[in-house]
């Protein structure tokens, strides 16, 4: 990714009220609030909040964005989750996190697993397990793109395709 992060999201219009995860590829979800408005908090996949007005943001090539919506209280959540991620269940922590701080009903929230790398072009097929795991969570809408990153090099960024010479997409969600 070329640029400083905080200009790029001026520049693409986003909202000054947005909070960023620097992902590591593993469990952490953070709650957050306005008071982190502007921040890249570390060592987190996920991030969760009940607050309106404030954008979530993550970034992604080959790894799944899952935007989480909670119909009942607004409170919104979104993951981002590889194969290393979906393997500590980093979108299962982000719906108990809603749940618990939020007092969500995983029937009554929504969610969306965006474009990933999936076979034939990775022998991981992560999203697959992503769908499970929101099932298993109870989630009462599940919407899968279906789309894979490395299967269209116009649309997507690809990691793997790309030989880790690639872009990162920018995936938001604000309440």
């Amino acid at each position: 990714m070329l640029g400083d992060v905080p200009e790029i999201l001026q520049e693409a219009g986003l909202p000054e009220n947005y909070v960023m995860g620097e992902q590591t590829h593993g469990s952490g979800v953070a709650v957050v609030s306005k008071r982190e408005a502007g921040r890249v908090i570390p060592s987190v996949d996920g991030l969760v909040t009940g607050e309106k007005g404030l954008a979530l943001v993550v970034r992604v090539a080959d790894c799944g964005p899952v935007w989480l919506y909670c119909g009942q209280t607004g409170a919104i959540g979104l993951v981002h989750s590889g194969r290393k991620g979906t393997e500590l269940g980093v979108v299962r922590v982000a719906i108990r996190t809603m749940r618990e701080k939020f007092g969500c009903d995983s029937e009554k929230m929504v969610a969306v697993l965006g474009p990933c790398i999936r076979p034939p072009h990775y022998d991981v097929p992560f999203a697959d397990e992503i769908v499970r795991q929101l099932r298993a969570e109870g989630v009462g809408e599940i919407v899968d793109t279906k789309l894979c990153t490395a299967s269209d090099p116009q649309k997507f960024y690809s990691y793997r395709a790309e030989k880790g010479k690639t872009g990162r997409h920018f995936a938001m969600l604000s309440g």
